[in-house]
């Protein structure tokens, strides 16, 4: 690795919750306090090329969408609301305002692209929604109470089996069921499937002491079991695994003792086997599972640099 980096003058007028990048790496989209979302064309660099305004609070996250379905944005709010934005010849505009949390929506994610169009979302009146696009261009909106204080965070399980490189979708009608995990304020992380009567809790899992603030499923082609990394206000990430979709989940913290501050995201590489965490003093270090099954520092991000040691740029 190289320690080269660029930076983008983002022009925001208050603090940023959160940057994305779209499905080719070539456009930006952050979100902040000062209720806006702005979008960069990341190889010009430029100022935002766009910014979107439509919330009326904080804008927390930002989702992009697979880019089989056009150019989508969502965005997730304090305001109580969730927001879909399409650009159509260069011109952005709403599509969808989910209006039906009664509390922040802290967390969106989109389901894998195999599913169709479908987005969850998470907010602080304890409940997820999912909102499901239909063919002809309207939206079906399925929500359900899932933690008794409040709900931080989403994250999609794969579209494929772990170890393989076969789709849960198509051809594979066995496997095709959706899963989903959902981390709480009432600090347990809870794993869904959709059954024929809805969604409904598969498994709650159990090792943090204080809210769970984000989680995580690892991208499984490749990987010979399913990963999931949570981390909370009680400064610990989880990595929980499981053998088979049936299995029990096995945890492991990923220090013995805990971080030096709030560990607030964790975030899967592309290919899975590398884990960013975010941590409240304004550090994000790298991990990666050695043989012996133990998990190893790699690298670190300091103020838009990367530091790898010599073993993790191999």
């Amino acid at each position: 690795m190289d320690n080269q980096s660029s930076e983008i003058a983002t022009h925001h007028e208050d603090m940023i919750h959160d940057a994305a990048m779209d499905y080719y790496g070539k456009r930006l989209a952050t979100c902040s306090s000062d209720r806006t979302i702005k979008i960069f064309d990341v190889e010009s660099g430029n100022e935002a090329a766009e910014t979107l305004i439509g919330h009326e609070g904080p804008v927390w996250q930002v989702a992009w969408a697979h880019p089989k379905f056009g150019t989508l944005l969502a965005s997730c709010s304090y305001d109580t609301k969730v927001i879909i934005w399409k650009e159509t010849n260069g011109t952005w505009s709403k599509i969808k305002e989910h209006t039906a949390h009664s509390a922040s929506v802290n967390s969106i994610a989109w389901a894998p692209h195999e599913y169709g169009l479908i987005l969850g979302c998470a907010s602080s009146d304890g409940k997820i929604s999912i909102l499901t696009c239909k063919d002809d261009g309207t939206w079906d909106m399925n929500m359900f109470a899932a933690h008794s204080i409040g709900c931080n965070a989403i994250s999609w399980a794969p579209a494929s089996v772990p170890g393989t490189l076969i789709s849960m979708v198509g051809d594979n009608k066995t496997n095709s069921q959706k899963r989903f995990a959902s981390a709480g304020c009432d600090n347990i992380i809870k794993i869904w499937k959709e059954e024929s009567n809805g969604w409904n809790e598969e498994t709650t899992l159990e090792g943090h002491q204080d809210w769970v603030r984000d989680i995580a499923w690892a991208p499984s082609i490749g990987l010979p079991n399913t990963y999931l990394a949570s981390c909370s206000q009680d400064k610990t990430v989880i990595i929980w695994t499981q053998d088979a979709p049936t299995a029990t989940w096995n945890k492991k913290y990923l220090l013995n003792e805990p971080f030096p501050d709030v560990v607030w995201r964790v975030s899967w590489s592309t290919s899975g086997n590398i884990l960013a965490v975010s941590t409240g003093d304004n550090k994000v270090t790298l991990w990666k599972e050695n043989l012996e099954g133990e998990w190893e520092i790699v690298g670190d991000v300091t103020e838009g640099n990367v530091n790898a040691p010599a073993m993790a740029q191999q």
